[in-house]
């Protein structure tokens, strides 16, 4: 079942921001490896691992979950679409911004990023929580429905090639856009796509909290508001970053969730 849903602006959240305990209509998700959340996670969270956003099917093994997959996923954790959702990882956004994506697919009103995650949070002096997650058991009392609004298909990608109001932004790295290294059959990068690698979009020296000027140093590719972006990367892990940016900055931006691992392995399609 398909809905189109109008997509509500996202918050962005320092570490004092966000005050312990959390209210009981806030749901805090931490994006990581199970052994990650074990060793360190902020008091209240819940987990979802990576690999509950990914389909896991070759070759484009980052695609949207199967919708049964992903409402047991979330079921877990207890979601509700009333809640708000507070997403953060380990890795300055990669995976918090694949969630948020996910969010939006299934028309989730009401979503915010946690700048920098893990490391800004420890950054700020604040406590951290050791243990394990245990999924809950319980009905859900909720159904899914997607939105296409925010996912792009190989369709249109070859739509907005030749498109001069639309910009494909590949955030792979530098390397993998001109050819020198690829995790596909193909090397090399959908023809027209600009390239900002998405290690450029987070800040070391600030806890890998988003750079300031991102804004600029997107609109000098040509990434503004005023046209429509279709981002990637090799599986969609990356571009869940770029994804999160393109929404905080207000630019109508979709993810091309096949990414590279669909595109350089199909043997038809164009690239440069």
């Amino acid at each position: 079942m398909t809905a189109q849903t109008k997509l509500s602006a996202p918050q962005l959240l320092e570490p004092i921001d966000l005050s312990l305990p959390l209210d009981s209509s806030d749901l805090l998700i931490q994006v990581t490896d199970p052994t990650v959340f074990a060793q360190a996670h902020i008091e209240g969270a819940v987990l979802l691992s990576p690999a509950q956003l990914c389909c896991s099917v070759p070759p484009a093994v980052g695609k949207l979950p199967d919708i049964d997959s992903l409402h047991g996923a979330l079921a877990g954790i207890g979601y509700h679409p009333d809640r708000r959702i507070i997403a953060y990882d380990d890795e300055g956004g990669g995976w918090a911004g694949k969630l948020l994506w996910v969010l939006d697919v299934i028309g989730h009103k009401h979503w915010a990023y946690l700048n920098g995650g893990l490391h800004a949070w420890a950054g700020a002096g604040k406590s951290l929580s050791h243990g394990t997650f245990q999924a809950q058991d319980t009905a859900a009392d909720f159904t899914l429905n997607i939105n296409q609004q925010a996912i792009a298909e190989i369709e249109d990608v070859l739509q907005a090639i030749s498109d001069p109001e639309q910009i494909i932004w590949d955030v792979r790295s530098r390397d993998e856009y001109l050819g020198l290294r690829s995790g596909s059959a193909r090397a090399g990068h959908i023809p027209g796509a600009v390239n900002l690698d998405w290690e450029l979009l987070k800040n070391p020296s600030r806890q890998l909290r988003l750079r300031e000027t991102l804004a600029d140093d997107l609109a000098h590719l040509g990434i503004n508001t005023s046209v429509s972006v279709i981002t990637h990367c090799q599986t969609h892990h990356r571009s869940g970053l770029s994804y999160l940016v393109g929404r905080l900055l207000g630019i109508n931006i979709r993810a091309y969730h096949g990414s590279w691992a669909e595109w350089g392995n199909d043997p038809d399609l164009p690239i440069e």
